[in-house]
């Protein structure tokens, strides 16, 4: 009996390596699920995230205080709903299992299959919530939980910090986020950044539950907002009275009149063909106001879609028309209400360059 139990004590001993490392695998999904998801995240998630989820222009993933912090529905709803607004788009078209196949793929990024929480509602004093979110949390989380300057872009990495707040007011956000995650969140911290323990703070579970109230109230907001913009065009297009020639060359002055830098003028199709056989008749004109520029990219890389101006004139078969893109229209499908405001001054500077230039 007593060599019986030798004998069994050893090979548990022995089987004891392989059992510990086989339980820091991935736990959530089969290895062909997180394969798929590999790959789709890639596709979709990689330019912004990083290939491996550690950040790009967008915020870094694989934070195990972040990552093994969540629940799989609020992956699921932020893949789902973006974070309208910011920098986060939709991805309503996928399939269930695909979004589901990502989320594998994340969980293995630690082997951990994350927490599980209630989605019911937690109940506290709003007002009382208010005041300390104020005390507490408008630094980096804005006064009216905005979230961090940015909007979750950054023009260049390492940034000071490993990931900027949230905006807690975001309909994605508070739709994909439930209460109890908010408060364990408040509760314990993150460890890595800058959030931290509210319990280790001294605040009571009741100090909490009040925070987590008032950042629920912030649905509210979002109840009269159902209007769809306007859609803007693509391009901006006045006809000119002029030659292509006398347009440029009202369009250079209207350049210098604007305190911009006129940067090159250029044949449309220069390179493309035969040096000395370019059209004649299709220029474009580059100019850039670089404090505007410097400003913009630290809001949003992508204005270098539009940034520095580049307007083009043309001459079709009975008029000379010049055109630009509308930086309007490129703020609508970057989904980013920050850059709306200097995208709305962009518009309106291109507009009086080209009217300048054809009046």
């Amino acid at each position: 009996m007593k060599d019986s139990t030798t004998s069994l004590l050893t090979r548990t001993l022995l089987a004891l390596p392989f059992l510990l490392l086989a339980s820091t695998g991935p736990v959530q999904g089969s290895a062909k699920d997180i394969e798929q998801g590999r790959q789709l995240f890639r596709e979709n998630c990689a330019v912004c995230h990083g290939t491996h989820g550690k950040g790009g222009v967008g915020v870094p993933l694989a934070l195990p205080e972040f990552i093994d912090s969540t629940d799989d529905e609020y992956l699921r709803l932020t893949i789902l709903h973006g974070r309208p607004g910011r920098i986060m788009p939709t991805f309503s078209h996928m399939h269930e299992k695909e979004i589901d196949s990502i989320i594998a793929y994340m969980r293995s990024w630690t082997g951990h299959p994350g927490k599980k929480y209630a989605r019911e509602r937690i109940k506290g004093d709003v007002s009382r919530g208010e005041e300390i979110f104020k005390q507490r949390c408008v630094s980096c989380h804005g006064a009216t939980g905005e979230g961090g300057h940015g909007t979750g872009v950054t023009f260049s990495r390492p940034r000071d910090l490993p990931i900027l707040a949230p905006a807690l007011n975001n309909p994605g956000f508070l739709s994909a986020a439930s209460d109890a995650m908010v408060r364990d969140t408040l509760t314990h911290g993150r460890k890595g950044t800058p959030m931290i323990s509210f319990s280790e703070a001294g605040l009571s579970k009741a100090d909490i539950n009040d925070v987590v109230a008032y950042v629920r109230s912030f649905e509210k907001n979002h109840q009269n907002q159902a209007a769809t913009p306007e859609i803007e065009p693509a391009s901006l297009v006045v006809e000119s009275p002029f030659s292509v020639e006398k347009t440029v060359e009202n369009l250079k002055q209207a350049v210098v009149s604007a305190n911009m830098r006129l940067i090159r003028v250029q044949y449309l199709d220069e390179g493309l063909v035969e040096a000395g056989k370019e059209n004649k008749k299709r220029m474009i004109v580059y100019s850039c106001g670089f404090n505007f520029l410097n400003e913009a990219l630290k809001i949003d890389p992508r204005v270098g879609v539009f940034l520095p101006c580049r307007v083009t004139v043309l001459q079709t078969k009975d008029k000379v028309l010049v055109m630009t893109v509308n930086p309007k229209r490129l703020s609508y499908i970057f989904n980013n209400h920050e850059l709306t405001e200097l995208c709305d001054q962009m518009k309106k500077r291109y507009t009086s360059l080209m009217e300048e230039a054809t009046f």
